[in-house]
């Protein structure tokens, strides 16, 4: 466990609007080493929520924290395997002793496996169920035991649009999954949502880390065929999760539980035969190959 302090208040940053100030709100956040998960502790921090910054990559979210820091919040990381459950109860016995409350959860880490559906192994099927499944079950039941107890709080599951629409490409254990948590989302805003526990889920279309810069380099038309199917003409980045986890963890979504919300340029919003208003890479190249040709 490292924690991380700074003797200044966020207040001296910026000025919050009250309906989304979090000043003295803990928040757990997975995945915090990097991408959607760095973006939505720093929104957070700016916000004035004290973090719990959770990664197997403890040094990649103690840079996180160091970040937060300058916020004037609390930041404490804890090197944990999502995909555990022992390991995620320990998790939370810490926050209960290090804060005594957990008022959001940014549920986003998991990994997931592609391969073809003929050729898929049932142990890696197990293992990205394990991931992106029973990990974030397991998370969202011990965050919300918690905030039933209080009576209060807010949970945000990253799901992904491979859980609406099939993506093909190796991705049927990873679709198989998210479609579960989605409605593992839905499920658990029924039951809880009375009491005072609203859960939702933010669905991604193709935002750019490493791994998704690794095979657009091993595939230089990649990135062209993503950008046929998003209107808006670009990928997603990390911080286009900023104002929607800030959003689903204050009080100005009190009245927003059991949503399911694409985070994709306008995706999913599109016929498979439109025509979206900008022109690709890949189509763009097309054209101007056929017109040298000419």
């Amino acid at each position: 466990m490292v924690g991380i302090t700074k003797n200044r208040t966020y207040t001296e940053h910026i000025m919050i609007p009250s309906m989304f100030d979090l000043k003295d709100r803990v928040a757990v956040v997975s995945g915090a080493a990097q991408g959607l998960g760095q973006a939505t502790a720093l929104a957070l921090a700016q916000a004035g929520c004290n973090l719990v910054l959770v990664d197997r990559n403890l040094a990649g979210a103690q840079r996180t924290a160091a970040q937060a820091i300058d916020y004037g919040v609390r930041s404490i990381c804890r090197e944990t395997n999502v995909s555990d459950p022992g390991a995620i109860a320990e998790l939370f016995d810490h926050v209960d002793r290090d804060f005594g409350r957990v008022d959001f959860l940014g549920n986003i880490a998991g990994d997931g496996i592609l391969a073809k559906p003929e050729e898929l192994q049932v142990e890696q099927l197990q293992q990205v169920l394990s991931n992106l499944v029973i990990g974030r079950f397991c998370m969202c039941q011990q965050a919300g035991k918690r905030m039933l107890a209080q009576g209060s709080g807010s949970i945000m599951n990253i799901g992904s649009l491979a859980s609406t629409t099939a993506l093909g490409r190796g991705h049927i254990a990873y679709s198989m999954a998210m479609g579960a948590v989605v409605q593992m989302t839905r499920e658990l805003s029924t039951e809880w949502s009375h009491r005072g526990v609203r859960v939702n889920a933010v669905l991604p279309a193709q935002v750019v880390n490493p791994s998704l810069e690794a095979r657009m380099a091993q595939d230089p038309t990649l990135e062209g065929r993503f950008l046929e199917g998003i209107p808006i003409g670009r990928l997603g980045q990390p911080k286009d999760i900023m104002g929607i986890a800030l959003l689903l963890a204050s009080d100005a979504s009190e009245w927003i539980t059991g949503a399911i919300i694409p985070m994709d340029g306008g995706n999913l919003a599109m016929n498979a035969g439109g025509t979206p208003g900008h022109q690709s890479a890949l189509q763009q190249s097309f054209r101007a190959e056929t017109q040298n040709q000419q």
